[in-house]
């Protein structure tokens, strides 16, 4: 997913870098005049080609406006394939995306207004294009189906969904739909079970935006994602501390925010899965390594983890069993006698003579 992201994003570049010089113009559409560039540049072209362009321009918009989508996007193609550095080239590609769409065959759509931007990232609508991506792409993630031909319902795809939003982010990384794509991808991510995809998501939305409005509630799904990887305290706690330090960072960044009661509580779960994963520990090389010395660390580190709670008083109460028993071996290791042991006071007796 990431290489193609990747490639997607190089692809753009180097549409950018090999792209002749075009002219800058505004294409304005009425239906009694048909197309025209503001300024009265003939689309770039010149002579013959510039009236060609022109022409099928016109015949494509007036199909379109009749109903008759399938002649428009044909020659809409022909405009994009025959002037490429026309004018018209972007807006014929954008035409086809658009109509692709309103048919509902999604990937076609998608596929041609990534065209689009690739080869005219000066294009006054490029974030008109982009918004059209997401849309595009956000329908695929609900369950709708694009269409084969026009008609027949292809399967549902949502992994079809989370590759349009990585190529979003990778094609238009500062712009607004950005966040919101990388936000979709770590959910989308999610519910296909590839947690470690959703995580890389959710980080790169923290990291790549700041000061986005969306980045509070990354910083609550990162740190609930991770949380969602804790298998309890007998097993590895990689999970839990990045869960930690994640709802910590919420809830010092962010002391306003409405998810504060739910950072708080998953907080709380975890320094108590943590303080069980050392009460565990030290609990083992107590009874079954004799090794007071460990014990008493991990005694410790159960209570400092999380001093306040039931697990840290159990650990309070075994330490002093622990620190008595190091401390009776320290005495039988340098010689010293073990201290003896009080006896009972005797009753007394009384005698009647």
């Amino acid at each position: 997913m990431r290489r193609l992201t990747s490639l997607l994003f190089l692809s753009a570049l180097t549409g950018l870098l090999l792209l002749p010089a075009r002219l800058a113009a505004d294409l304005i559409w009425t239906p009694s005049g048909g197309w025209k560039v503001e300024g009265g540049v003939l689309a770039g072209l010149g002579g013959e080609e510039g009236r060609n362009a022109l022409d099928l321009m016109n015949k494509a918009r007036t199909a379109e406006e009749a109903g008759s989508k399938g002649s428009a996007l044909k020659l809409y193609t022909t405009v994009s394939r025959k002037y490429p550095n026309s004018v018209f080239a972007a807006e014929a590609l954008f035409r086809i995306g658009s109509l692709y769409q309103q048919r509902q065959q999604y990937f076609k759509a998608f596929e041609n207004y990534q065209a689009m931007l690739a080869r005219y990232p000066s294009s006054e609508k490029f974030t008109q294009v982009v918004g059209e991506q997401y849309r595009i792409a956000s329908d695929l993630f609900a369950g709708k189906r694009s269409k084969i031909w026009g008609w027949l319902p292809g399967f549902r795809n949502r992994e079809k969904a989370l590759e349009y939003f990585e190529v979003i982010v990778a094609t238009a990384p500062y712009s607004d739909y950005a966040p919101l794509a990388l936000m979709n991808a770590a959910r989308g991510y999610k519910q296909i079970n590839e947690t470690p995809a959703a995580i890389d998501a959710l980080d790169r939305m923290i990291n790549t935006y700041p000061r986005s409005v969306l980045t509070p509630d990354a910083y609550l799904k990162i740190a609930q994602t991770h949380a969602s990887l804790v298998d309890g305290p007998y097993y590895d706690q990689a999970s839990t501390k990045e869960a930690i330090t994640y709802y910590e960072d919420y809830m010092i960044l962010f002391p306003g925010d409405a998810g504060m009661a739910t950072a708080e509580k998953g907080l709380g779960d975890m320094k108590t899965v943590l303080a069980k994963s050392k009460l565990t520990i030290a609990d083992y090389y107590l009874k079954y390594r004799k090794n007071y010395k460990a014990a008493k660390v991990f005694y410790n580190e159960a209570i400092t983890v999380y001093p306040d709670s039931p697990v840290a008083a159990q650990a309070r109460t075994k330490l002093v069993d622990v620190e008595a028993k190091l401390e009776q071996q320290t005495n039988a290791a340098a010689g010293k006698p073990a201290p003896a042991p009080v006896a009972p006071a005797k009753k007394k007796r009384f005698w009647l003579f």
